[in-house]
């Protein structure tokens, strides 16, 4: 699927690795409130909610939630500090929860929507919110479409919104559909008109004093930490944390580190042994849930012409050795993907029976015979080659994602195996972000998007219209697969209500993933999520599924934080 992205948003964090920096430890010995390794007793201020979201730091200060979640603005923007008008619960089919609008109506031809506001909303600044500002919101992120504010599709589907009143918004679409919603109402965050209309270029506006309806605005922001105050004026009534901390962290070890110290109630990190590294330090709060969401997919750059050849793409896939990929990289936390890239237990209820659930064993033997059936041979290098150029490629992940960096050099040992010769990229987060969106890459690793069914990752890993030419930034198809019968499949999809329709058109959909490989699942992608119960209660849970649990799911962020319950 999201991806993410994203919401995305970052999906992916990290092993053990690097040594803390001294601006990094000096943050960690002054928030760890007693200094002893593995405490959990409270601090003075046990009301913060400390948030270690992802290895990232030092931060520039932007909260431009027009822009991608965790990557280019600041995690928080979208939810704590500005909102969509509903909340889809994506770990419970059909849950979902009134946000800005209390209620909607979606008309039986699927043409129309019409969203119902709260009353008595006030922006941050203290200026009414009314559906105006919902409407701006949205014909705001269709005329600047072309500056990459429209990660979802709003362009595509809608053909006009009015405002019979001040609290009535309705939207109508240039064809029936039931998948747009989700973008329209869930992933679209609304603005205040009285700010953002004098804005002309707001895919480049650094945004350091936000506006927004959330339950929560910024208090104070530097390069190693920013925070957020309650809104006294939230129309949601009063949340019961008062405060959320955003410390920076240089690696996934330095933000372990603090976890384990009691520093951190909740984070989002891949963490090996976390038996021993952290439940086991204090196992009365500390605890973990790793939901599997997302797919972890290998995207080959679609635009080079080696990748173009579906049986290249097929050997690869053949020789790799997921199994290894899971049990060593990600500490078999998770599960095979299926040859779908459908989650096998997220999605599993979509999975056409005639494909397997997940991906048998390695194969490098029969990797070597497609690609010689292919007219490959092997050079004196070991490595196959056609027209005197050998088969070989780049793979990239950002450096210190050391789960996934472990992936690369399996994936480099693996591959090696087959004859396919491969070498190991590993910028830094931002300039990953960058060169993926761009498609200045061979082969990247990444997450798919999600959401309430598998439409969401279709739609984002495949759909033409999420692509882009290369060195132009690409919503979600960094991969820049561009095939007209895929297209017309998502749009059977969106275009229909008819649940049987849908689902001949999942089917269709996953043949292509099986025979076209237009990206190459690996293993199941999880929703990494710790957390302390020593200082706040009300977390989610597998027994209690209100809502996607890391700290980098939005606007799931919101849900979770107006949930907890600070400690006596």
């Amino acid at each position: 699927m999201a991806s993410i992205e994203i919401k995305q948003g970052m999906k992916r964090f990290l092993k053990t690795g690097a040594l803390l920096s001294m601006a990094l430890l000096a943050v960690l010995l002054a928030a760890c409130s007693n200094g002893t390794t593995g405490s959990t007793t409270p601090s003075s201020k046990s009301n913060v909610l400390t948030v270690g979201v992802s290895p990232k730091g030092p931060f520039s200060e932007n909260f431009n939630p027009f822009l991608s979640n965790g990557s280019t603005n600041l995690y928080g923007t979208q939810g704590l500090l500005y909102e969509p008008l509903y909340f889809w619960d994506q770990l419970n089919a059909n849950s979902t929860q009134p946000l800005l609008a209390k209620s909607y109506d979606l008309s039986t031809d699927g043409l129309h929507v019409t969203f119902h506001l709260q009353t008595g909303v006030k922006w941050s600044d203290g200026q009414p919110f009314t559906s105006a500002d919902v409407a701006f919101t949205i014909n705001y992120s269709i005329q600047y479409a072309s500056q990459g504010i429209d990660p979802n599709g709003l362009a595509g589907f809608v053909k006009d919104v009015t405002t019979p009143d001040a609290n009535t918004v309705t939207v109508d679409f240039k064809a029936p559909s039931s998948t747009n919603l989700w973008y329209l109402a869930g992933q679209t965050y609304i603005v205040p008109q009285h700010i953002w209309s004098t804005i002309t270029d707001p895919s480049k506006e650094t945004v350091n004093n936000p506006v927004g309806t959330g339950p929560y605005v910024l208090d104070s922001f530097s390069a190693q930490d920013y925070k957020f105050k309650k809104n006294p004026t939230y129309w949601g009534g009063a949340p019961k944390v008062d405060e959320i901390s955003f410390p920076a962290f240089d690696s996934n070890t330095s933000a372990a580190t603090f976890l384990a110290t009691s520093g951190l109630d909740w984070t989002g990190l891949f963490i090996a042994d976390i038996k021993d590294v952290y439940v086991n330090r204090d196992p009365a709060h500390n605890s973990y849930w790793f939901p599997g969401v997302q797919t972890t997919m290998l995207l080959l750059n679609l635009s080079e012409p080696k990748f173009q050849d579906v049986k290249v793409r097929e050997a690869i896939s053949t020789a790799i050795d997921r199994g290894q990929l899971n049990t060593v990289a990600e500490d078999g936390y998770q599960t095979i993907a299926s040859p779908t890239g459908l989650t096998p237990g997220f999605l599993k209820d979509f999975l056409d029976p005639s494909y397997p659930s997940v991906f048998g064993a390695a194969d490098p033997t029969s990797a070597s015979s497609i690609l010689s059936g292919d007219g490959y041979t092997k050079d004196s290098n070991g490595y196959f080659a056609k027209g005197g150029q050998e088969l070989s490629f780049s793979v990239m992940a950002p450096n210190g994602w050391s789960d996934w960096n472990s992936m690369e050099t399996l994936l480099q040992t693996q591959l090696k195996a087959a004859g396919i010769k491969v070498s190991v990229l590993e910028p830094s987060s931002t300039d990953w972000s960058t060169k993926v969106a761009d498609g200045n890459f061979d082969a990247t690793l990444h997450w798919t998007n999600h959401g309430p069914n598998p439409y969401y990752m279709y739609n984002a890993l495949l759909a033409s219209s999420n692509s882009a030419a290369i060195g132009s930034a690409a919503n979600s198809n960094y991969q820049r697969w561009n095939d007209k019968t895929t297209d017309s499949l998502l749009s059977t999809i969106a275009n229909t209500t008819d649940p049987n329709v849908q689902k001949q058109a999942f089917d269709s959909l996953e043949g292509i993933m099986v025979n076209q490989v237009p990206a190459i699942p690996l293993v199941e992608g999880s929703d990494w999520n710790e957390f302390s119960t020593a200082r706040f209660t009300g977390w989610p849970s597998a027994t209690n599924p209100y809502a996607l649990p890391a700290p980098f799911d939005e606007p799931d962020l919101e849900i979770t934080v107006l949930h907890l319950t600070p400690v006596a």
